[in-house]
């Protein structure tokens, strides 16, 4: 079965076919560093690193770049506030970002330009934007003739005339047209600038990316990535610059991740409800962390809350016990099984259904659905009298597949500490004196899992371990 996609260009899924046989060029928009990332920043970085991950168990060779966006006016303000250089705070965020989502399990791309390494190729973009009419310099700034451009909105699927409705022009600017964008900011005295035909200045946002894609990956590459708030403005204008100065599509194909929600709110840093990253995996195994995020459809909103991650954390631990297991059985089984064939088939089909669902527009929660399904295989099958090796290899062999594209670990979990207990204890009777008993059990049942047992008494709550 053949790869399909939601294409937002088409708003359609779409059989993925790549430019060169066997080989994908990705790429997906990277942070603006500075700051810690928070779990709306996290959830691309974990969605594209699994697109990339099935990619090439389907056997592509991907090449795979994601970018930095070293300069910007949020790195300048925030090295005002910390009184530190520009570059000493982007690069304090860029070790940052990889720390955070290295414990998220997301691999380096293949490459991370930096808009500082690429000011020379940025500013020729320019410069042949301009030869061409699409640009032109105003006031020591450089602006997009938008409307020049015939495809502008395709992406968002907005029409000029659309767009001209909530356009105007900021105080400071000097367009031609309020439509119009940057492309090149003169410095405002006292800030980081490089040299450029047009005076001292450094780029606009969506120009980087533009020249960074042209400069790594081609004229044209197969799959451009990145969050749905980046859809419009940022990724309609990549689009625009680059097809008006190449000549070329852009994109064959333009994969958007969908938002996350903080306890039902939209999260924003003006509601003051985002979460770091940085935190979070102080609370929580960033393992579970990974699978709450690959647990849902990336395409679809999710909600981020403790208890959708402790509902995550049990789902995870279940795989988790079945895998170990059936290590420990391997371990010690006189290979006397019956019925093998019948076994492996069924090992068989669950791997199959995994493909297939991520084979369907990347649809990791069925695809989980069907890990679950060879989780209940396998633990029907250790309740037989005896068991086959290879029928125990395969098992452990087709869940390690499946863990390896998802990204998460399925190594033994290890013993849950004394402190961690009481404080789960401690959540639980709060829970049940607001009357959640739906949490109560829950931990009940997660503590039970790790051979934990709880005793309600006149005294209160008793453990042991059993």
């Amino acid at each position: 079965m053949a790869i399909r996609m939601y294409n937002t260009l088409t708003r359609q899924k779409e059989e993925f076919k790549p430019i060169e046989e066997g080989k994908v060029k990705m790429y997906v928009c990277g942070p603006t560093v500075y700051n810690y990332i928070h779990i709306g920043n996290a959830r691309p970085a974990v969605v594209f690193d699994m697109v990339r991950r099935f990619l090439e168990y389907r056997g592509y060779d991907v090449e795979y770049v994601s970018n930095f966006t070293d300069v910007d006016d949020k790195i300048i303000k925030a090295a005002e506030e910390m009184g530190e250089d520009v570059t000493a705070i982007a690069e304090r965020f860029i070790e940052a970002y990889h720390e955070d989502t290295g414990a998220l399990g997301v691999r380096k791309a293949d490459l991370h330009p930096r808009v500082t390494d690429t000011m020379d190729d940025i500013i020729r973009f320019i410069e042949k934007l301009t030869e061409k009419g699409y640009a032109y310099a105003s006031g020591g700034d450089v602006y997009f003739r938008t409307r020049k451009f015939d495809g502008y909105g395709k992406l968002s699927h907005q029409s000029v005339d659309d767009l001209q409705l909530g356009a105007r022009i900021e105080v400071g600017e000097k367009k031609e047209d309020p439509l119009d964008f940057v492309l090149w900011k003169g410095a405002k005295p006292g800030e980081i600038y490089w040299e450029s035909p047009w005076g001292q200045g450094r780029p606009g946002w969506h120009i980087e990316c533009s020249a960074m894609v042209k400069k790594y990956l081609g004229d044209t590459i197969d799959i451009h990535a990145g969050g749905q708030d980046l859809s419009f403005p940022h990724h309609e204008n990549e689009i625009a610059q680059s097809e008006a100065l190449n000549e070329k599509k852009m994109a064959n194909y333009w994969i958007h991740n969908g938002y996350i929600n903080i306890d039902n709110e939209k999260m924003s840093k003006s509601l003051g409800n985002f979460i770091l990253v940085h935190d979070i995996i102080k609370k929580f195994d960033p393992d579970v962390v990974r699978f709450f995020i690959v647990n849902n459809h990336y395409r679809s909103p999710i909600n981020f809350s403790d208890s959708q991650l402790a509902s995550a954390k049990s789902s995870l631990d279940r795989i988790k016990t079945t895998y170990a297991n059936v290590t420990h059985r391997l371990s010690e089984t006189a290979d006397l099984g019956e019925e093998k064939d019948r076994w492996m088939k069924k090992t068989n089909d669950h791997h199959d259904h995994f493909i297939s669902e991520m084979d369907d527009d990347f649809n990791s929660a069925n695809a989980v659905a069907a890990l679950f399904d060879l989780v209940k295989t396998a633990n029907n099958y250790l309740r037989e009298k005896h068991s086959s090796k290879e029928v125990l290899a395969h098992i452990l062999k087709t869940m390690d597949q499946m863990a390896e594209v998802l990204g998460i670990s399925l190594q033994e979990t290890k013993e849950i500490l004394d402190e961690e207990i009481e404080a789960l204890i401690q959540e639980r009777i709060n829970a049940r004196k607001n009357r959640d008993f739906a949490r109560s059990d829950q931990i009940r049942d997660e503590l039970k899992e790790q051979n934990i047992v709880l005793e309600d008494t006149p005294q209160g709550t008793r453990w042991k371990r059993v």
